[in-house]
């Protein structure tokens, strides 16, 4: 995907106009009104905001005339909800709609298939979510929400956990300028416990040579399925050391086998 393109779905993204608060506020008000011109000088007026949006996703291997789209959509449906008198901006109500709509298109042709019912339950969960900020300005617990679904706590927790998009174990989630952390280097693994790492002789060999520490952690993490965090507590120094030395470690037992 070329993340700076300059045209997306025909549109040359470098020339889109942008518009002042003032020329929003006006506009908006004709919109109200039901002036169709205002409504489509707004939508151009704010597309630089649906292409600041999708950037997010850009790493989702969708296209990026798919993602405009669909932020299009999300544009179009904050534009329509819109009330000029709560006192928002509208940049404030409508970055997420427009998230909530990608994300919406991406749980679709999510590869993990959903039942239809859950699905169902999921979405009246988000559209109360929606609804409940647009009134309170505040987001809905999940007791609200099952209470206004006439659901339990317990069947919508599960909806919006089915519908999560998947994370990548080699995304990154912390970076202190040297070693980038991946989710992976925070997962537990609780079965890879027994010693059949060690049967190979090479392997025991290359151990043996590391000095006490990298041995140490190396254990800890591959042998006793710990994470990098669990490990730093238990040796008293920071996940990025810990990151760095099993890092260090690895490299080392490359080079002897």
């Amino acid at each position: 995907m070329i993340i700076n393109k300059v045209e997306i779905c025909g549109v040359n993204t470098s020339k889109l106009p942008v518009l002042s608060n003032k020329e929003k506020e006006t506009l908006m008000i004709k919109i109200k009104q039901g002036d169709t011109y205002a409504r489509e000088q707004f939508i151009n007026g704010n597309l630089r905001l649906v292409l600041s949006v999708i950037q997010k996703f850009y790493n989702r291997g969708e296209h990026a005339d798919d993602l405009f789209q669909v932020g299009c959509i999300g544009l179009i449906k904050a534009i329509d909800n819109f009330d000029i008198n709560v006192g928002v901006k509208f940049s404030t109500y409508a970055v997420p709609m427009i998230i909530g709509e990608v994300r919406r298109y991406l749980r679709d042709y999510n590869s993990i298939r959903v039942s239809r019912s859950v699905k169902d339950i999921a979405y009246k969960a988000l559209s109360v979510k929606e609804s409940f900020m647009h009134k309170y300005n505040k987001e809905a617990s999940i007791e609200e929400i099952a209470k206004e679904l006439n659901l339990t706590v317990k069947e919508i927790s599960n909806a919006l956990e089915a519908i999560q998009d998947p994370v990548s174990l080699f995304e990154p989630v912390f970076n202190d300028g040297t070693d980038t952390l991946f989710v992976m280097d925070q997962v537990s693994d609780n079965k890879n416990t027994d010693e059949n790492w060690t049967e190979d002789i090479a392997l025991k060999e290359a151990i043996s040579k590391l000095n006490d520490r990298e041995k140490n952690i190396v254990m800890l993490r591959f042998f006793k399925g710990k994470t990098q965090m669990e490990v730093a507590n238990e040796i008293g120094i920071s996940q990025a050391q810990v990151s760095r030395l099993e890092k260090n470690a690895i490299n080392h037992m490359k080079r002897n086998i």
